[in-house]
C-alpha cells in the first residue's frame, strides 16, 4: 500500500494552469522531497492535498483512502505544517498542542500524555510550559510538527517549513523529519527550493511550471553532480 498517491493531477486559475498531470506515489515510511521554484505549483498541490480546494480531473489516495470519495477518512491520516506560522503566540507551548487536539476529539489526560510524547519526539518537552511567543524560530517549528503529529497520522505534508530559519534551524528541523520517517514509519512529503535539504537517498520530485520534471533517487537524479547545478539547469532561464 502506498502512503500517499497522486495521479493525473491538474489544476487551473482561470486561464493558468498551475498543474497539468503530476503523478507521482510515495511509498510508506519515505521521505519525499518536493523540489521545486517559487511559482512551481508547490503550494497549489498543498492546498489540493489538503481539500482547501479540489479539482476533478485526476485522483489523490491518502493512506488507502480516496480523498474524493471518502474525504474524512483521507484527511485524518494527514498532518500539515504550513509555510506561513500558525502558532498561538500568548499560549504555552503545551497549551497550543491540547488546544489542536481538542479538535480532533483528544481531551483531557489523553490530549496532555499524546502532547508530551510529540513534543519530547520533537527535543521540545522542556519547553512544554513556555509561551510560544518566547521560542526561537526553530523551536516554533518543532512545536507545529509536534501539533501535527497529535492525531497520529500516517503522513505528514510539510510547505517550505524551514523558511525564515538559520541554517543551524534548518538542519535541525530536516534532521528530526528524516528521523521521524525512518524510525515512525511516517510518509512525509516536503516541499522546499533548497537543495542542501535533500539528501541523496530521500525520494525527489522536481516539479517545474506545474509538471513534474523528475522522479527518483536523489541521488541518481543528480548522478555525481551537485544537485544545485542539476535543479538549476532545467528550472532556470533558458540559456
Amino acid at each position: 500500500m502506498t502512503g500517499l498517491s497522486l495521479q493525473g493531477i491538474d489544476y487551473n486559475y482561470g486561464a493558468r494552469q498551475a498543474l497539468s498531470g503530476v503523478s507521482f506515489d510515495v511509498a510508506p515510511g519515505a521521505f519525499c522531497a518536493l523540489l521545486g521554484p517559487n511559482g512551481a505549483g508547490k503550494s497549489t498541490l498543498f492546498g489540493l492535498l489538503t481539500h482547501l480546494f479540489t479539482t476533478q480531473n485526476g485522483h489523490i489516495t491518502i493512506a488507502g483512502h480516496d480523498l474524493r470519495a471518502t474525504p474524512r477518512k483521507a484527511l485524518a491520516e494527514i498532518g500539515v505544517v504550513f509555510q506561513s506560522p500558525t502558532l498561538d503566540l500568548d499560549l504555552s507551548v503545551l497549551r497550543n498542542l491540547t488546544y489542536f487536539a481538542a479538535l480532533h476529539g483528544i481531551g483531557g489526560t489523553q490530549a496532555r500524555h499524546r502532547s508530551m510524547a510529540a513534543l519530547d519526539r520533537l527535543g521540545m518537552a522542556e519547553r512544554a510550559h513556555e509561551k510560544a511567543r518566547d521560542l526561537n524560530g526553530g523551536h516554533r517549528r518543532r512545536t507545529e510538527i509536534a501539533r501535527a503529529l497529535i492525531h497520529r497520522p500516517k503522513v505528514l505534508l510539510l510547505d517550505e517549513p524551514t523558511v525564515g530559519l538559520d541554517a543551524a534551524a534548518r538542519a535541525a528541523i530536516t534532521d528530526h523529519v528524516h528521523e521521524l520517517a525512518a524510525l515512525e514509519g511516517l510518509t512525509v512529503l516536503w516541499a522546499t527550493h533548497l537543495t542542501d535539504e535533500v539528501r541523496d537517498t530521500d525520494r525527489l520530485i522536481i516539479l517545474h511550471q506545474g509538471r513534474v520534471l523528475e522522479d527518483g533517487t536523489a541521488g541518481a537524479i543528480r548522478a555525481g553532480q551537485p544537485l544545485s547545478d542539476v535543479f538549476l539547469a532545467k528550472t532556470g532561464p533558458p540559456a
